[in-house]
Order: C-alpha cells, then structure tokens, then sequence
C-alpha cells in the first residue's frame, strides 16, 4: 500500500521533476567513475599520506563544482514546487543533505588539488588569456557562450545551506545565496583568472583585473578565500588630527600598477603627463584645500562648503561625495563634524589608499553599481569632476534616480561644476529639472580654459517630501 502511494505521488510530480531524478543520479554515478578511472599525472608519488603531500587533479575539482552547481539547481527548483506531497518534502531534505555533504567534501578537498594543466610554450591557460582578453571576451559576448571554468567560482556561487539542515536562519533563508554580476558572464577569461588563486594564500596582485570586471559591470564580484596583500614596510597611520592634511606615508602604499612609485611622484611638476591620472590633478597636493574662498559669481560654479551647509543649519550630519576624489571634500566636512564616505575607483592612482590613510572612509564603486545605502539615509550627496559630457542620458537619469533613493526628505543634492558642449547644456538641465527638486542655488557659467564651447554648471538642490498615500 505504501509502494502505491509513493507510485502516486511520483506521478503526480512535474515533469521537469521526474527528468531530474535520473539526471541527478547519472551525475553522482559519473563523477564517481570518473574519480575512479582518471589517470592522475599531477599526484606526486610519496612516501608520506599527510595533506601537505596529498596532490588532487584540478579535472576532479571541476567534476565536484559541477555537481554542486547541479545540486544547487534541483534544489531551487525544488522549492518552486506547490505540492503537499510527502514524497517530495523528505526527497527535498534528502537532496540538501547531499548538497551539504558535498560542500563539506569541497571543503576538505580545496587544498589538495593541484594547479591548473601547464601548455607546451610553459604558460597556463589562464595566463595565456591575459595577454588578448579584450578579444576574448568580445567574442564570448557576441556568440553568448557562457564558459566559465574556475572551480572555486562554482564553489562561491553554489548555494551554501545553514548549518542546520533543513532550518531558516534569522534571514528567513535556509541557504545563503553568493552574489555575482551577471556582466561577469561575458568576462569569462578576466573572472576565471580573478579567481584562479591558491586557498588560504596570498591573493595575487591583480585589482586591476577586478577593476577592469567592476567598470565592466561585473559587480559585485564574487568573494574569495585568500589573503590581501600588504605592503612590505606598512607602518601604524598618523593620529586623526594630523592624518587629514599630511601626506601619507609612501611605504604604506602597494605601488606596483602605478605609474608613479612613490607620493612625490604624485604631487611633482616634473611628472606632470608621467603620473597615470588625469581627473583630479590636484588631489593629492593636499595643501589645496578648495570650497572655504568665495568666488565671482560670474566667473566661478564653485560654492563655498559654509555657503551651502548655512543653507540647512544643523541639519546635515552624514553624506556621499561621488567624486573622484583623495578625500579633501571630506576632510573639510570632517572638520565641520559631518561624515562623509567617498565614493572612487583608482583611475590610475592610488585614490582609495590616500583617503583612507588620511583617517577617511573610502568607498570602492563604479558609476554602474547601486549604492549600498538603505533609502531616505543620507543628509547630501555631492559630486564633482564626475557628471560630465561623456555621460549618456539614460545612464545620468538611473544614477540621479538611485541618489534620489537614498537622500532623505529634503536632503540636499549638490551638483559641483558639471561641465558639457553649450549645445548640451539644455539636456542636461532638463534631466536635474525632471527630479522636481527646489533650486537652493543654480549657477552656469563659461569654461574658460576652452574655446569657449563649454560651459560649467552647479545646484545645491533640495529633495521634496513625497508622503506616501
């Protein structure tokens, strides 16, 4: 009797269902076979069992990943399922259980496997990509291929179940769910070669590889389990009230993908063209302190720091500079006790290091990427030097409508020498008049270091309260 129930809840599966049972059992008999027949040309033959001398072939890895990608896959669709059935509750529990055995075997394995097969000219794979990945990764975007070889990616974006089976966690979840750009798929060389690292070691050097990824879109990029790097001679940071205004310490500074290789280098006329940024030429001279000097109204788009925060006397405390920037907006803020985190990539420069060894908080983000604030947050958000000509309309409309997210009911949005074509110019304003908000203070005015076909535009503008009904 009990048989024929079972039968009856089987057929009462979905299809899709029924074609996966099979298939889950072919791919645990599979990579059973395979770990058993592969022929092992990287296992080092010693005399000593202990894991220090223990060698795995990087193909059992990939067999592994697959079937945890696999697993991960049947028990989402799993849980889509709208059925009562017994049957399919305790096969769910019982295809996590796997699920768990397996990642702890993943686990247990990931320092024994070797690297990854050598090629004839003694370069791996990997490193052969390097060279032409911007080929590589036009044509995996334009034939859609998605090849994604690294066994730790498929380790990382695997679902990872509570320690608990079965049980939700104080999320509501009973399994953490990595998170990965799904622009990552068309960058298959640059992230298998981001993730190409040794285990519990030194990751390598290569954050301009996972730069390259972020500004791709690539973003968030998966997590991985090694060490950063430091520089060799680090030494303790200067106190707060000498850090803001005192050029950092060179040696506290990894200097090895910039064209500079110490601070003097960054500040000096004679490197001028030679030191590898252009935006934000003046950073890191931090003896130009900019914002405290009014200027001719005619002649200059730039407000004063006082000028604006009079505006909203004690009322702004926490914000964003969304600049490229070494943290000199900040520091000022900082001084008139307000928070300020500052949003940059290292275009070119080390921008995030300087802000942060100046006892700032640096905020490591591409213009594609959602800010990681929760809605109605911040006090300002100001930004300079960044919303220029280059910017598309439809990109400026989602990144004016994310900072509109996250500014409070009459937060202030200050826009600080915009620059365009003059013939650009009406876009352009048209697209901060559409947001609705009071204009506080509105200047344009002439770029005088061009021909005289630009213009420079700044708003300290305030954001309406929009009660919901």
């Amino acid at each position: 009797m009990q048989k024929q129930v079972a039968f009856k809840s089987f057929m009462c599966l979905p299809s899709f269902l029924k074609l996966l049972f099979p298939l889950l059992f072919i791919t645990i008999l599979t990579v059973f076979i395979i770990s058993r027949n592969i022929s092992f040309p990287y296992i080092d033959l010693v005399t000593s069992t202990t894991d220090e001398n223990i060698v795995l072939p990087s193909a059992l890895n990939s067999q592994i990943s697959h079937l945890q990608n696999q697993l991960g896959d049947l028990l989402e669709q799993l849980h889509t399922v709208n059925t009562d059935s017994k049957f399919v509750v305790k096969f769910t529990d019982s295809v996590l259980g796997i699920a768990v055995s397996v990642d702890r075997l993943a686990d247990k394995l990931s320092h024994l496997y070797g690297d990854p097969p050598i090629s004839q000219n003694g370069k791996s794979r990997i490193e052969e990509e390097v060279g032409d990945s911007d080929d590589s990764e036009v044509e995996e975007r334009s034939m859609g291929e998605r090849i994604l070889n690294s066994g730790e990616l498929h380790n990382y974006t695997a679902p990872k179940p509570n320690r608990q089976v079965g049980k939700k966690n104080f999320l509501g979840v009973e399994a953490v769910y990595p998170s990965i750009g799904l622009s990552c798929i068309g960058a298959a060389s640059s992230i298998d070669q981001f993730m190409t690292y040794k285990t519990y070691g030194i990751c390598p050097d290569d954050w301009v590889v996972a730069q390259k990824l972020i500004v791709g879109g690539c973003d968030p990029l998966p997590r991985r389990r090694c060490f950063s790097r430091s520089p060799q001679r680090y030494s303790k940071p200067l106190p707060i009230h000498s850090s803001l205004w005192t050029p950092p310490t060179g040696t506290n500074i990894l200097w090895t993908h910039y064209k500079c290789k110490d601070y003097s280098c960054l500040i000096s006329n004679q490197t001028i063209g030679r030191q590898g940024f252009f935006k934000c030429s003046d950073c890191f001279n931090l003896t130009k302190r900019c914002w405290e000097v009014p200027s001719n109204e005619t002649d200059s788009a730039e407000f004063t720091i006082d000028e604006v925060l009079r505006l909203k006397p004690g009322e702004i405390r926490i914000g964003l500079d969304f600049s490229p920037t070494t943290g000199t907006f900040a520091a000022i803020m900082r001084e008139r006790n307000v928070t300020i985190a500052s949003a940059t990539l290292n275009l070119g420069a080390p921008f995030n290091e300087v802000i942060a060894l100046r006892g700032l908080l640096p905020l490591y983000i591409s213009v594609g990427s959602r800010l990681p604030f929760f809605d109605n947050t911040l006090d300002i958000i100001h930004s300079t030097l960044f919303l220029d000509g280059w910017i598309g309309l439809e990109v400026l409309q989602y990144v004016l409508f994310d900072w509109d997210r996250v500014l409070r009911p009459k937060g202030i949005l200050w826009i600080d020498r915009f620059f365009c074509s003059k013939e650009d110019m009406k876009l352009y304003l048209d697209e901060f008049t559409k947001l609705g908000y009071r204009k506080l203070l509105w200047r344009v005015v002439p770029k005088t270091d061009k021909q005289g076909d630009e213009l420079f535009f700044s708003a300290v503008l305030e954001k309406p309260h929009r009660a919901s009904r």
